[in-house]
């Protein structure tokens, strides 16, 4: 009986510590529902075009040109870039190959884990699409590494392989950023003291006093800090009490009847 209570007390604490694991897995509304989405793209890293995860950014430009957006990332995500060039059809004389690359706030290119980074359209397509899948962003990695950090990371979309005769002709851009939340699986015992936002840009602001000031023109996205808190804590509570159960289950089996009996043998 004593050991009949002590799984169900056990059992109790197990429920009870996998049910944060639930409530955090749970997919977190886009924090871009509320701001209307960029129409046009920066032409360097400099001046780059904000957007959120989750935005549908739209640019009209034309072929030749560099296009530029940059977004927000922090720890534990596993951003995807998604991006559709709408090309014209009547005057192509010839395939154009486009090709999509992520950098990083040291803007460092990023491989992709996975994903059509560069596409190669017929001369009668009148679409491309691209896509690049980045490895999960780690808080931490020696200085050395090539791991994505928290910050910002740069999309710049450009035609690799075009005709001299079809540069110049007008294009229109997509761009989407989605991130999936892979959880303390890809945690570290570490984290950076700021997350990688550069801030050689400038922006002029007026403020209250009608002074100009200078900001840095990646400031605003700075990535939501995720706290100290991970599922990690909820599956090493989880494996704890399931050693303890089994210390239990195994006293339970091997103790024997009880103490042995005080009667030598043969009397």
């Amino acid at each position: 009986m004593r050991v009949a209570r002590v799984l169900t007390v056990a059992a109790l604490m197990l429920g009870a510590a996998a049910s944060p694991a639930v409530a955090d897995s749970s997919p977190s509304a886009s924090p871009s529902g509320d701001s209307a989405a960029p129409t046009s793209a920066g032409t360097s890293f400099r001046t780059a075009t904000e957007i959120q995860q989750g935005q549908q950014a739209t640019a009209s430009a034309s072929t030749g040109d560099y296009l530029y957006w940059q977004f927000p990332a922090e720890e534990q995500q596993r951003p995807t870039v998604r991006a559709t060039v709408k090309l014209p059809t009547s005057q192509r004389s010839s395939a154009q190959t486009w090709q999509l690359d992520v950098y990083d706030g040291l803007r460092r290119r990023q491989a992709c884990q996975y994903g059509a980074q560069t596409r190669t359209a017929d001369r009668d397509a009148s679409s491309v699409n691209l896509s690049c899948t980045l490895r999960t962003v780690r808080a931490w990695a020696e200085p050395w590494a090539d791991d994505p950090l928290p910050g910002t990371y740069y999309i710049r979309l450009t035609v690799v392989g075009v005709g001299t005769a079809d540069l110049g002709q007008p294009v229109n851009a997509e761009v989407r950023v989605d991130s999936k939340d892979i959880g303390g699986s890809a945690a570290v015992d570490g984290s950076l003291a700021e997350p990688l936002v550069p801030g050689i840009a400038t922006r002029s602001e007026k403020s209250d006093s009608g002074t100009d000031s200078d900001t840095a023109a990646l400031s605003k996205l700075r990535p939501d800090a995720s706290g100290w808190w991970s599922d990690r804590w909820v599956w090493t509570g989880v494996g704890g009490i399931l050693a303890a159960l089994a210390g239990i289950g195994g006293y339970a089996l091997t103790r024997g009847s009880g103490r042995p009996s005080r009667v030598p043998p043969g009397a």
